[in-house]
């Protein structure tokens, strides 16, 4: 089980007089995640460090710090508390005392892991989605059991026979649903799974 960030998050400790400050936030893609780090980087501290995560794609940053010891800890972070589709950045002010490669280490993960356990959590659920076709005498039959089904409509038209909806289902249970509303309709509805498209996946459910 996977979480994202319902919102963003923020955490902060002073570590033998340097001062880290993490900064969390959701992210679709490569390119919001850049954005945020753009949008929150300190031009005057000591290091701006930052790790994203999104399903299979990640990238990491040291900022000048020894490598290994700033962007990869976060990145661990981000995958030690289970989360995807999540963008962290470290920002730090140094204090006057070394801390090493180890202290470094255990620095940048470990704000970011607390700022990560600290933030408002939503489970990714993974969704296919279902077209149904449905005649308007059943129209409010069908759509009073969307929220038990968790269908949620992502477009919805009407012809002159009834409605079209796009659902966007469970991925687990997306044959079931359109079984389900068939049966609803004894037969009247016209519901299918549609195939899978690279450009529309997840989405997020509270957990």
């Amino acid at each position: 089980m996977l979480y994202t960030l319902s919102a963003p998050a923020r955490y902060e400790e002073i570590v033998k007089k340097s001062r880290f400050l993490a900064l969390a936030a959701p992210v679709g893609s490569a390119a919001e995640a850049m954005e945020f780090f753009a949008a929150h980087h300190v031009p005057d501290a000591t290091h701006n460090c930052w790790a994203y995560r999104i399903g299979q794609e990640y990238r990491f940053n040291d900022d000048g710090e020894p490598g290994g010891t700033a962007g990869r800890p976060i990145l661990q972070a981000i995958d030690g508390q289970k989360c995807d589709r999540v963008a962290v950045l470290v920002i730090r002010w140094f204090g006057g005392i070394k801390l090493g490669s180890g202290g470094l280490m255990r620095a940048y993960g470990g704000v970011a892991a607390q700022c990560l356990r600290l933030a408002q959590r939503v489970e990714i659920v993974e969704e296919a989605f279902v077209q149904c076709r449905c005649p308007y005498a059943d129209v409010a039959l069908v759509q009073s059991r969307f929220p038990a089904l968790e269908a949620r409509v992502v477009h919805e038209s009407f012809d002159a026979a009834g409605a079209v909806w796009k659902l966007a289902v469970p991925q687990a249970r997306a044959a079931q649903v359109a079984a389900a509303l068939v049966d609803l309709t004894r037969g009247r509805a016209d519901c299918s799974v549609l195939p899978p498209s690279p450009h529309e996946s997840s989405a997020y459910r509270e957990p």
